[in-house]
């Protein structure tokens, strides 16, 4: 019998109704990439990384960092569905007052190890954390979550120079491949592909993975600890907008919020 991975599969269809409840009560965000990379923090969270919920800004843990930061309704759910603050609080998502702002903010939220948004910024931050943890000995390890679209950006593979030339072995990037972008599939827009050569070429250690499939996703960080003297980036295939029929594959829901009709139906193709 080979592993069960039946509770992390429950854990992200939880993170996936947060999101939409999250998205929902705001009446506006990114539903379609939040779901897409559910089961991607999913496993970093509850498997992957050193964290302590009642402790957000503990020395040793490991950093993550949001690159595509519109994309923080998955961060919160996955932050609250692991204890860091009361999932009740998704609700509140984007509403004036709250520390669940549109995008991440690592001084107002518990959990959150750098503020993001402006795209291309997060990976040049994670890569600062790696370095950093080089310099000072410490053994914590740096994972950051890009978007597809987001490659577009120059600054991206800015930091993989960097991050190649600095030998960064305790950075790992996950690139959510789930082929749309606000303006439509990223190969029409402004053709980023092949990410794997690219990667490669730059100087990473590349592993491409179904980033739904958790033995996929659990393989691919167990041999990114093993790899000495280059970064890792992981290509995860996914489905924009997964587990929600109507929002699967649809460029329209990258920044859109469910109306009530919607968003029950949302609830019910979760399983709620």
């Amino acid at each position: 019998m080979g592993k069960s991975y039946d509770s992390l599969k429950e854990t992200a269809r939880r993170v996936r109704v947060g999101i939409i409840e999250g998205v929902y009560h705001a009446a506006c965000g990114h539903p379609g990439g939040s779901l897409s990379i559910a089961d991607i923090l999913t496993y970093l969270y509850f498997e992957e990384m050193n964290v302590r919920p009642n402790e957000p800004k503990w020395q040793g843990r490991d950093r993550f960092v949001l690159s595509k930061g519109h994309t923080a309704p998955a961060l919160y759910a996955v932050l609250s569905e692991r204890g860091f603050f009361p999932k009740e609080d998704l609700k509140t998502l984007r509403h004036i007052d709250s520390y669940l702002q549109g995008h991440p903010d690592m001084k107002g939220t518990p959990g959150v190890d750098m503020s993001t948004g402006s795209l291309g910024l997060g990976i040049s931050s994670a890569c600062g954390m790696a370095l950093s943890a080089k310099i000072s000995g410490d053994d914590y390890r740096v994972y950051t979550v890009l978007g597809d679209g987001e490659s577009e950006e120059g600054q991206v593979w800015e930091a993989a120079m960097f991050a190649a030339h600095y030998k960064l072995d305790n950075l790992c990037v996950i690139l959510d491949w789930n082929g749309l972008q606000i303006d439509g599939p990223i190969t029409e827009v402004m053709n980023p592909t092949p990410h794997d050569k690219k990667f490669e070429a730059f100087g990473f250690h590349v592993i491409s993975i179904d980033g739904h499939d958790f033995a996929a996703i659990e393989a691919a960080f167990e041999e990114a600890k093993t790899v000495k003297g280059k970064p890792t980036a992981i290509i995860a295939k996914t489905v924009k907008g997964k587990g929600v029929s109507y929002m699967e594959n649809a460029v329209e829901w990258h920044g859109a919020a469910p109306k009530e009709e919607k968003y029950l139906q949302a609830l019910k193709d979760l399983g709620e």
